[in-house]
């Protein structure tokens, strides 16, 4: 007999109730603001105009709403996942504080749709099989901007390991990639963006450990050429 495994079961980041919990509190603005965060929305500051719509992707619960929020930027803000969970955190949470819970959607960056100012993703595209289509698709829906904070070095790397700390009794595995910079750089010039690669300023180089494999953290600020 043939069967298929249930996606949420086999979803990492649905099988972490310590994550669920942070991004819970992350959602309420009462955990620190992320470092990449903050980078991301001054990366903003300079380059949108008020009214701008902007794209999370892969925003775990939303908190990245905060970074723009604190920071007074008159953007709009839309995000999705693909993780339930996280989905339903952001409609809870994120409402008081005057988001819209209908622009926080479930989905994957596969199948996104519509038309963004600029798109952020940030700490997603290294924890999945590959980044060519993914990318792709956020670089259709970017009408100024693509910001990315990605693992990124002078060499790709591919690797799938397991997850130790997830919920006891769970064993899955989980993709920690490294992407070539001037390959990523060259497939978004391909697609009509400068690109500019910057330093994180968390990280400043340096290999960072998450679930005890190192990752190397790099914003990359593509810019359309010919903006709509």
């Amino acid at each position: 007999m043939l069967s298929f495994a249930d996606a949420e079961q086999s979803n990492i980041w649905s099988r972490s109730a310590h994550v669920a919990e942070l991004y819970r509190r992350r959602a309420r603005d009462e955990e620190p603001e992320m470092d990449c965060a903050a980078q991301a929305a001054e990366l903003l500051v300079s380059i949108s105009s008020p009214g701008d719509s902007v794209l999370d992707a892969g925003a775990g619960a939303g908190w990245f709403f905060h970074s723009l929020r604190r920071r007074n930027l008159d953007l709009q803000y839309w995000a999705f996942d693909s993780t339930s969970t996280f989905v339903d955190i952001a409609h809870e949470e994120l409402p008081r504080f005057g988001q819209p819970a209908q622009q926080i959607q479930l989905g994957m960056i596969e199948y996104v749709e519509g038309a963004f100012d600029h798109v952020v993703c940030m700490n997603v595209l290294s924890n999945i099989p590959n980044w060519h289509v993914p990318l792709d698709r956020l670089a259709t829906r970017a009408r100024k901007s693509l910001i990315l904070r990605e693992s990124l070095g002078p060499t790709s790397h591919y690797s799938l390991v397991r997850d130790n700390y997830l919920d006891e009794g769970v064993d899955l595995n989980v993709h920690v990639n490294r992407y070539s910079s001037d390959e990523v750089a060259a497939f978004l010039r391909d697609r009509g963006f400068s690109v500019q690669p910057v330093l994180d300023e968390r990280t400043q180089g340096l290999p960072e450990l998450v679930i005890d494999f190192p990752h190397y953290w790099n914003f990359i600020v593509a810019r359309k050429e010919t903006a709509a």
